[in-house]
């Protein structure tokens, strides 16, 4: 047991001092190749940043595994998946890609991890169901990457939300594989993912000194996606949802975002100012405050999961209830989803339409 703790305490503080020792040369190949960060309407900050943050992270990736890894195939996978998703961010940090040109570099990065690393979403069972995806496994499993990319991605609005919530995500999956006596592949992704996220918060968490950049959005969620699929593949459908309710604050940002631009007519892609963070930030919390809330928030959803996973489920589920029901009263007091002061008006011009007919018809 004892160097079991050494070993993750070794694999965190390595990767953590080189990423928070590197992230300075970082900042400055950024201003260099033009990796630049400008504020724009929907932006917060109000100066030019450096946002190759993502770099940082990958190279402690990288070393968290040449000194704590194994080869195998899968892991061939994965260091190839992960060099796309790296080149596709840093590419978008330097000349901004377009959405679709994205879209095609995750595609590519989750293809890799099916087809060639075999990390797949087979099936699951659940309530007494049994789901065998056959083929579908392929697009399946390449969506799940996809999304779990993009909802990082989306969230990544504050200095240190992206990579908090994901230092999150790793030392949630490190506990509950560490308490359950797995130490496979996503135990050694997990902790060596933990110590690099944390090394970059040290220069992103308010007031930032350079941004996680696409580059770093997209290669977390990559990993989380990775990590959640070694782990839980193959299980009930049950314990497949854990690490996504790990994840549930920037799931549910990316559901309301979704939902909020269809409402409007808008395309899904575009950028607005309406996520989770920007309507806390509208009721004058301070940028750290809004980011610690969120912190907080997602801290107990791991804390719920650890708690169902390794102890309670009952108890387990009465917390996500009472999360649950936070975050339907967040909806219903703020405009997360939709302009509330809009839909008053339309409903009322709808109401104002409904007498004028009924009374037009009474008269005839």
């Amino acid at each position: 047991m004892e160097y079991l703790f050494e070993r993750i305490f070794l694999m965190v503080f390595i990767t953590f001092l080189f990423v928070a020792g590197i992230i300075p040369y970082i900042r400055k190949l950024a201003f260099k190749i033009g990796a630049i960060d400008v504020p724009r309407d929907r932006h917060i900050h109000k100066k030019k940043m450096p946002k190759l943050g993502g770099l940082a992270i990958f190279f402690g990736f990288l070393l968290g595994y040449m000194i704590f890894g194994t080869h195998s195939s899968i892991m061939n996978a994965i260091l190839i998946g992960s060099f796309l998703i790296i080149l596709t961010g840093v590419l978008d940090d330097m000349i901004e890609l377009g959405p679709l040109t994205k879209l095609v570099g995750q595609i590519g990065a989750a293809s890799v991890i099916a087809f060639y690393g075999q990390i797949l979403l087979h099936d699951v069972s659940a309530f007494g169901f049994y789901i065998d995806f056959g083929i579908l496994s392929y697009p399946i499993t390449i969506l799940f990457i996809v999304a779990c990319i993009n909802c990082i991605n989306l969230i990544d609005g504050l200095d240190g939300l992206s990579g908090g919530i994901s230092s999150i995500y790793f030392l949630t999956i490190g506990i509950i594989a560490t308490m359950q006596g797995k130490f496979g592949l996503d135990f050694v992704l997990a902790f060596i993912m933990l110590g690099s996220t944390l090394g970059f918060l040290v220069h992103n968490f308010y007031p930032a000194t350079i941004f996680a950049g696409d580059s770093g959005s997209m290669f977390m969620g990559f990993i989380i996606s990775v990590i959640a699929l070694l782990g839980f593949k193959n299980v009930t459908m049950t314990s497949f949802i854990i690490p996504l309710l790990i994840l549930a604050i920037p799931i549910l940002d990316t559901i309301f975002a979704i939902l909020r631009r269809m409402i409007k007519g808008e395309n899904i892609a575009k950028g607005d100012k309406f996520h989770i963070h920007h309507q806390l930030l509208n009721r004058n919390f301070s940028q750290k405050t809004t980011v610690l809330i969120i912190y907080i928030m997602d801290m107990l959803f791991a804390f719920a999961s650890i708690v169902y996973v390794l102890k309670d489920r009952t108890l387990g589920y009465f917390i996500y209830g009472l999360l649950l029901i936070i975050i339907v009263a967040f909806v219903l007091k703020t405009n997360v989803i939709a302009d509330r002061e809009t839909l008053k008006s339309k409903i009322g011009e709808k109401m104002k339409a409904t007498k004028v007919r009924s009374h037009n018809y009474r008269k005839k």
